[in-house]
């Protein structure tokens, strides 16, 4: 038999199982509502860098950069330890779900006052920065409702919450075109930020009442958040870390080379972030099905985690590999010739996607074992990494030395790390077999 006829077997025999099958429709409808908010993402963000230019494009970027940089503190490294307690602890939810929301609230307000400070700090004699900054940060106080995704991603039934946040997606993305259309001021889309972060937490919400669900019923225990955070806080700052590391090149590029070179470089991100959006959103919803394959048995769980590595391997190739051929001409078809200077920069941030995600992936294993401690020595280890090599890079190098950064950054977070930890080796060469030769079946 061919490797396809295999395979397609393979995939047959899996979908008969009614665990692995109500996984792969939960993955599906994530899969779905975020290559929706993707292509909206994409459509209007090439749009928006065509009409402010690279000048006001790195600008908004700046600002979005520095409040994802601190508002990744409001998740407080809870998504998959709480969907880790609610699939072993279903009665349970309300308890869980109204610490995890009090805590999330608690910290969108501390982070939207350190976004002004920070911003203040960093452009004092710009004042439309900071005011741009703020707003945005914003949107960081509605991480609360997150909670509720994470309910739906518990249950493997994502389906009406993606279709919840799918028509919040697509109003946020009329919005933003009937701002470019009316000729509106750039800080009129950092308000337009908000508001698509309003209407998902709305929409979310409603469709949690729909499934019988009541916030107004959630029961917040001192205990429960306690334990939550117990198991979480290494987590805490390891996404700090991976959002300083992911976004920490802007910040710096605009700082050291300016705000034009920023909105080139924006522009090459604002592509290659095209290609995790698949892999990340298939790992996200396999999350209980790993943890569910580790209660099973050592054999069932290795092979769980080699057909991820392995998916998520073969994914990355299928992207990277034709945009490193067509770098040139894609950038100027979608952003126009003003960033034909960014080809070389996509080129490196599409191959350091592939080990991003990767490293995401390999999340899955490290929050099924609960090393979260590990977790945040690799990724605090990538951060160091990426800051040095920036400092380095960019001076001379420009947009292309933060992605040469990134790549290399990405890949010690992910992967080259594993070999420093004895508990990581084993997963380490797991990864590198998958590299080598991505089998996913």
């Amino acid at each position: 038999m061919t490797i396809l006829a295999i395979t397609l077997a393979r995939f047959r025999t899996a979908w008969q199982h009614a665990g692995l099958r109500r996984a792969g429709s939960s993955a599906g409808w994530m899969l779905a509502e975020r290559l929706v908010r993707l292509a909206g993402g994409a459509f209007v963000g090439i749009w928006l860098a065509r009409y402010l230019g690279p000048a006001d494009f790195g600008i908004y970027n700046f600002a979005i950069a520095l409040s994802i940089i601190v508002t990744s503190l409001t998740t407080l490294g809870l998504d998959g330890i709480l969907v880790r307690e609610l699939v072993r602890d279903p009665a349970g939810e309300g308890r869980l779900l109204g610490s995890a929301a009090l805590l999330r609230l608690a910290g969108g307000l501390g982070a939207s006052l350190a976004i002004v400070a920070l911003a203040t700090g960093l452009r004092p004699d710009d004042p439309a920065v900071v005011a741009l900054t703020a707003i945005i940060g914003v949107a960081g106080v509605l991480q609360a409702s997150t909670v509720v995704d994470l309910w739906f991603r518990a249950r493997l039934a994502a389906r009406d919450a993606a279709l919840a946040r799918t028509l919040a997606c697509l109003a946020a993305v009329l919005l933003r075109v009937g701002l470019i259309l009316a000729g509106a001021p750039l800080i009129a889309f950092a308000w337009a930020f908000v508001a698509e972060a309003l209407l998902g937490a709305v929409a979310v919400l409603l469709a949690y009442g729909r499934h019988g669900g009541n916030p107004l019923g959630w029961r917040p225990s001192r205990a429960a958040a306690r334990a939550l955070l117990d198991d979480s806080w290494p987590l805490i700052f390891s996404g700090l870390l991976v959002n300083l590391y992911l976004r920490v090149d802007q910040v710096m590029l605009a700082r050291l080379r300016g705000d034009v070179e920023l909105g080139v470089y924006s522009g090459a991100v604002r592509i290659a972030e095209v290609f995790p959006i698949v892999p990340n959103t298939i790992v996200a919803a396999l999350l209980p099905t790993i943890v569910a394959a580790r209660a099973a048995g050592p054999q069932l769980y290795a092979r769980r985690l080699r057909q991820l590595y392995g998916l998520v391997a073969a994914l990355g190739y299928a992207f990277a590999l034709p945009v490193t051929l067509l770098a040139g001409p894609l950038t100027i078809l979608l952003l126009g010739s003003a960033y034909a200077g960014a080809a070389p920069s996509l080129v490196a941030l599409t191959w350091a996607g592939l080990f991003g995600s990767l490293g995401v992936a390999r999340s899955s294993f490290l929050t099924a074992e609960n090393y979260t401690r590990l977790h945040l020595a690799t990724v605090a280890l990538g951060c160091v990494a990426n800051l040095g090599l920036n400092w380095w890079l960019i001076p001379p190098l420009g947009g292309l030395g933060a992605a040469i950064a990134s790549l290399i950054s990405y890949w010690l977070a992910a992967h080259g790390s594993c070999f420093l930890f004895p508990a990581l080796r084993p997963t380490g060469v797991a990864m590198a077999r998958a590299l080598l030769w991505p089998r996913f079946w």
